[in-house]
């Protein structure tokens, strides 16, 4: 379980992000939605202790984030920003190598090569391991790094946006293989979630924020509810019954 006590982050007197209080359960998907400057990325990166809270509390199982050591934690939970700087003489392989780094301390054994070849399959990379990044479509690329994210097999996986820069036909690709995460390997994914209909298919549980704040969290069919998001959004949003779940009509 994800818990977070009373955190606040302060920028500014008129931007701040919290308090937060919300408890995550553990395993599925959970995604993060809101406007742009709701506090979503912010709220990720301060989980993934990639930025340091003002106040508050946040535990990841038994950890505290602020206070466990970084080796120790990096073993529980796994965080990919939108932002990747890559070293374009990397490939594939190598890539997803760094996800076994707080094992092996850069001394790859049998065991951690084994890891590497069942992600690298799994996402369907294994023509291309070999590949360097610059060589790749951005889409292979993404699914390069989240190679890399799957072969620290933390329990707690954290995405900021996995879907930035990919087109219709590789996002639906991306969020078929990160549910098939969350349910063949029994993970617990938070991600950041620019479309509403993206996170209602794939998602067990939605937060939606505002202003800093949280404003619902619940199920999907919770959350799907258009006075809520045209709240939310502050744009007139219906939701029309679709094949798959709820669709959000703007």
């Amino acid at each position: 379980m994800i818990k977070i006590d009373n955190a606040r982050k302060m920028y500014t007197d008129e931007v701040k992000i919290g308090p937060l209080n919300i408890e995550i359960p553990k395993a599925g998907f959970t995604s993060l939605i809101g406007p742009n400057g709701a506090g979503k990325s912010t709220t990720l990166l301060m989980i993934g202790r990639l930025l340091n809270m003002d106040e508050g509390q946040i535990m990841i199982s038994s950890m505290d984030v602020s206070s466990s050591k970084s080796n120790d934690l990096a073993k529980i939970v796994t965080i990919l920003r939108q932002e990747n700087h890559f070293v374009t003489r990397l490939t594939v392989r190598q890539l997803a190598g760094f996800g076994r780094f707080p094992y092996s301390k850069g001394r790859l054994t049998r065991e951690d090569e084994e890891i590497i070849s069942k992600y690298i399959d799994f996402l369907d990379l294994t023509d291309l391991e070999d590949r360097y990044l610059d060589e790749l479509s951005g889409g292979q690329r993404q699914r390069a790094y989240v190679a890399m994210v799957l072969c620290q097999e933390t329990e707690y996986i954290l995405l900021d946006e996995p879907l930035n820069n990919l087109d219709v036909a590789r996002s639906v690709q991306m969020m078929e293989y990160l549910r098939h995460v969350a349910n063949d390997f029994g993970r617990t994914i938070l991600t950041v979630m620019h479309d509403i209909n993206f996170a209602a298919k794939y998602s067990d549980r939605i937060c939606a924020m505002k202003d800093g704040q949280i404003a619902a969290f619940g199920t999907v069919e919770e959350i799907m509810d258009p006075k809520l998001l045209t709240d939310i959004f502050e744009t007139k949003i219906e939701i029309i019954e679709g094949p798959y779940g709820p669709i959000a009509v703007y």
